[in-house]
């Protein structure tokens, strides 16, 4: 039997396979020139920047897992140290940060 952790795994899995696959079938509801380019270059940089802010978040999670526990064995063996724990607790904030300003530069084809 899987576990609460590996089915919310699999449901998001096969939630984002059919979104991606709802993206690409859909049929475009007004005729395009030749001259425009083809209606799946937003979806893709839509999809693209959706995986770059989860990347990110999921990154900060993973980083800030382990140093929250480790952060809490100091400060309760040394309160006094609360500032430096904070510190180091703080900086992956900036893997969501990225992530973010990535997916927005994605979105708004600045790049």
């Amino acid at each position: 039997m899987l576990n609460r952790r590996s089915k919310l795994s699999f449901i998001i899995i096969v939630a984002g396979l059919t979104i991606a696959l709802s993206t690409f079938s859909t049929t475009p509801a007004f005729a395009q020139s030749a001259a425009t380019s083809s209606g799946l270059t937003k979806p893709l940089l839509a999809i693209a920047a959706a995986i770059a802010i989860a990347g990110g978040l999921i990154g900060t999670g993973n980083a800030q897992q382990g140093i929250g526990a480790a952060g809490m064995g100091i400060i309760a063996e040394k309160p006094e140290k609360f500032g430096q724990v904070l510190f180091f607790f703080v900086i992956p904030e900036t893997l969501w940060i990225i992530g973010f300003v990535l997916g927005i530069i994605l979105l708004l084809g600045i790049l």
